[in-house]
């Protein structure tokens, strides 16, 4: 991240580690302060490709790479009209070739592909589906409805929840209170020890306080289920799977182990593993005993 630098002033994060880059519709980012230079005369063109920018336009950028911040962008632009759901296509296949094609434009317009032609693709799209369009932007908006209800619902039982907790923290204060209070005038006035009185006091706020504390699992989802205990299963040691390593019937002569084909140079006819490769479990050897396999597997076959 401390590589990152405007390409306008040249600052980077290292040296101002509050920079904030701001990245707008053709995927160029600038640093905030050059943003608000930019627009002191009004309307201002992006230095690096000279299209006409908006001030409204920029946005934080939140991805290391300016160009995955430019794919979103496109990709949310383009998906408000290809919105287009499965049940509308008579098959799967002709979905899937519908988002093949939808994955093309914002391909060619994130990489500046045939630009024209995909621009002119898209506006003809649009007329010859405005209906269609429109309807799938109201079914959203439903979807956006039922959604903003149900976060309505969730926000009122935590408010609710809130506010039962605040009136049994009220009630619980009251109740000290009270037991203080108490306390004090049986100090004060009755014919028994302290210590006999303070017993009592503790014995009776302990019984008092003992209803209200359960037990709660913090990972518990609140729905009460009841409990069931299954009788432990008998262990049957019959038919127990025991593993056997795995071996290739070739009708001849073994191959050679990993360790032989090494020290005989025969892995120097196959690609060495990369480290990625390495780090992944692959060998040159695996490699080169697959190929021997392939080789010789057939050859010692008999009918």
């Amino acid at each position: 991240m401390e590589d990152i630098e405007c390409p306008r002033c040249k600052t980077t994060k290292y040296r101002n580690p509050n920079l904030k880059l701001m990245v707008n519709i053709c995927g160029h980012a600038l640093c905030e302060n050059c943003v608000e230079l930019l627009f002191v005369k009004g309307s201002a063109a992006c230095p690096q490709c000279n299209i006409a920018l908006r001030r409204n336009n920029f946005r934080v950028q939140i991805f290391e790479d300016s160009s995955v911040e430019k794919e979103l962008d496109i990709r949310r632009r383009v998906m408000k009209d290809f919105n287009r759901k499965e049940e509308d296509f008579p098959s799967l296949l002709d979905y899937n070739n519908y988002l093949e094609d939808v994955e093309t434009i914002i391909f060619n317009l994130a990489n500046d592909v045939n630009i024209e032609a995909t621009r002119r693709k898209i506006e003809q799209y649009k007329k010859e589906n405005k209906t269609q369009i429109q309807k799938n932007k109201g079914k959203l908006s439903k979807e956006e409805e039922e959604l903003e209800c149900l976060l309505e619902s969730e926000k009122e039982a935590a408010e609710s929840r809130k506010l039962q907790a605040i009136k049994e923290e009220l009630e619980l204060e009251k109740q000290k209170r009270r037991n203080k209070e108490a306390l004090i005038d049986d100090l004060m006035f009755s014919n028994k020890s302290a210590k006999d009185i303070l017993a009592t006091h503790s014995e009776k706020a302990a019984l008092e306080l003992k209803p209200k504390l359960k037990k709660t699992n913090p990972f518990s989802t609140g729905m009460k289920t009841q409990q069931v205990f299954l009788p432990v299963p008998k262990q049957n040691n019959q038919n127990m799977y025991i593993y056997k390593d795995f071996k290739l019937d070739i009708a001849g002569p073994d191959i050679f182990s990993p360790n032989t084909l090494k020290n005989e140079g025969f892995t120097m006819h196959v690609r060495n593993a990369s480290e990625q490769e390495k780090a992944g479990g692959f060998l040159a050897e695996f490699a080169c005993d697959r190929a021997l396999q392939d080789a010789f597997c057939g050859i010692y076959f008999t009918i």
